[in-house]
């Protein structure tokens, strides 16, 4: 029985064990394989003194090391958490002071750049390291990655969990404050897989590629439904959109999903894609933002014979809804209708069903509603309430997700996106909290007070824009300050531009206003294009 997370990986070993499963560069590994490594590894996690429900942090790029460590811990018992590649130390020592890891899996170079971080965050024990460079002064005791994979077969390790336990803890940031950690169950996991294989259509035949990192959750997800069916998953680092087409035709490839901005650089005139039939690619999808529809109709003309299925979905519930194929000529700016297995309302600002047209909050019901936010109560009982329909004679409540997506039905109820209720930004896929941006910005000392705004941009999403109110005598220069950016936080937190002004606009409750730096900005950029 598939109750856990490993079980799809176990289910399919024991099925089509010499299957080609994972694929990364020129190493391919069959299910077998797999299910034998990760047997290794969760093994010796367990031996070092994993418990039931600890937490593994994996800090590495997509790989097959990093697949195997999710899958490993899921087998041990532990809950994985996938801390994305693009972070910097200061973002990772976050996460690790919020999920209080005890084991962290990650490359010897990566170890080093954590020196200080693991000195402060005492909760880390030990350490799987991957490849040769391993810290001759590690601050945690250190196990490598490859000896263990070379031992002796020790056999399978015990079932330690139910469906119900968590499993995952995914970083994703919202409005305020640093990003949180979105608990997701096995069965979270495993309903994921079981749905988003039914409305595309994944068998044993599919050749996936995953270029999504695996701390998204649809990124998890493409490794799950390959592995499910027997599939193959090919494993991608890309520095350029031709690295994918190039891909695509090597491996045979049937499936792709992309962020919006990924999907604007491939449909740009001098993308090599135009210059290739791709006849194996069945369906290609989306995660992370709505794709632009002149880029949409691009695709379309450009693989005539790939199905485009758009889907919308949040962290906290996973995909939400998608759009079949069939209805993208009529319905291009569309988000679809709900997934299967899954109810989708929307809801005035006094809980009361929206009408066709009407503009309210997408609330989502179903089997992929996480548990909500990893020690942060307050904020989960903000997302996660109980369901405003649920018949009072049945006792036993049931959470849903309020979304904070603000959309609107057509008559025959499709959805279409309008915004959100919050500040939350989104720029190249990735969600952003705009006190993220204005910490940065304060941690040079040099103002008083900072505000990030995000402008609308086809091919990010957002296009951050900062502004700051230097202090007294202070005289900052814009490039000093986006060099600051750029030394501490990934490229896609970067803002396009920074502004110094005197003051700020407050709104009457003294709190920042928004909206006024918003439609002043946009206001400028009009008239600079003009």
């Amino acid at each position: 029985m598939v109750s856990l997370t490993h079980d799809l990986l176990s289910k399919s070993a024991q099925t089509r064990p010499d299957k080609e499963a994972l694929v990364h560069g020129e190493r391919r590994l069959s299910y077998r394989e797999i299910d034998e490594m990760t047997d290794k590894l969760a093994v010796r996690m367990v031996s070092a003194g994993l418990r039931r429900m600890d937490r593994v942090g994996i800090y590495l790029e997509k790989s097959i090391e990093q697949t195997l460590a999710i899958l490993a811990t899921s087998k041990a018992g532990g809950v994985f958490v996938p801390i994305n590649r693009r972070l910097f130390p200061e973002q990772v020592s976050h996460i690790l002071e919020d999920c209080t890891p005890r084991t962290l899996v990650t490359s010897g170079a990566r170890l080093g750049s954590l020196g200080e971080v693991l000195g402060t965050a005492s909760c880390v024990e030990f350490a799987l390291v991957t490849g040769e460079e391993t810290p001759s002064e590690a601050p945690v005791t250190c196990h490598g990655f490859d000896e263990i994979l070379n031992s002796a077969p020790p056999g399978p390790p015990p079932q330690r969990c139910l469906s119900k336990d968590l499993a995952a803890i995914l970083y994703t940031s919202g409005s305020t404050g640093r990003p949180k950690g979105v608990m997701l169950s096995h069965a979270n996991l495993i309903a994921g897989s079981r749905i988003v294989s039914t409305y595309l259509g994944i068998t044993d035949e599919e050749r996936i590629l995953s270029i999504v990192p695996f701390s998204f959750d649809y990124g998890l997800n493409q490794l799950l439904t390959g592995l499910e069916h027997g599939a193959t998953v090919v494993l991608l680092n890309f520095r350029f959109p031709d690295d994918v087409v190039q891909a695509l035709l090597k491996e045979k490839i049937t499936g792709l999903a992309g962020v919006p901005s990924f999907w604007c650089l491939l449909a740009q005139p001098s993308s090599s894609m135009h210059r290739h039939d791709l006849p194996d690619l069945r369906y290609i999808t989306n995660t992370g933002g709505k794709v632009p529809r002149n880029v949409v109709q691009t695709l379309r003309e450009a693989l005539p014979t790939t199905d485009i299925v758009l889907m919308y979905g949040l962290t906290e519930a996973f995909r939400s809804t998608y759009l079949p194929p069939a209805e993208l000529e009529r319905r291009i700016d569309s988000m679809g209708k709900a997934i299967p297995d899954t109810e989708i309302f929307v809801v005035d600002d006094e809980g009361k069903p929206c009408g066709p047209g009407e503009i309210g909050e997408l609330i989502h019901r179903g089997p992929t509603v996480s548990l909500g936010y990893w020690r942060n109560p307050e904020a989960t009982r903000r997302v996660l309430r109980p369901n405003p329909f649920q018949p009072p004679e049945i006792d036993d409540v049931e959470m849903v997700c309020y979304s904070g997506d603000l959309v609107k039905m057509d008559e025959d109820g499709f959805l279409y996106f309008c915004g959100r209720r919050d500040a939350t930004l989104k720029c190249a896929g990735y969600r952003i909290s705009p006190t993220e941006i204005e910490e940065v910005a304060m941690s040079t000392g040099k103002f008083r007070e900072a505000a990030a705004i995000g402008l609308p941009d086809d091919v990010l999403g957002h296009a951050i824009m900062v502004y700051a109110v230097p202090l007294d005598g202070e005289r900052p220069e814009a490039d000093a300050l986006l060099q600051h950016y750029a030394q501490h936080v990934p490229r896609y937190m970067v803002p396009r531009k920074v502004e110094f002004v005197s003051e700020l606009p407050k709104t009457a409750h003294g709190k920042m206003d928004y909206q006024t730096l918003k439609a002043r900005a946009e206001a400028a950029e009009a008239a600079s294009n003009e």
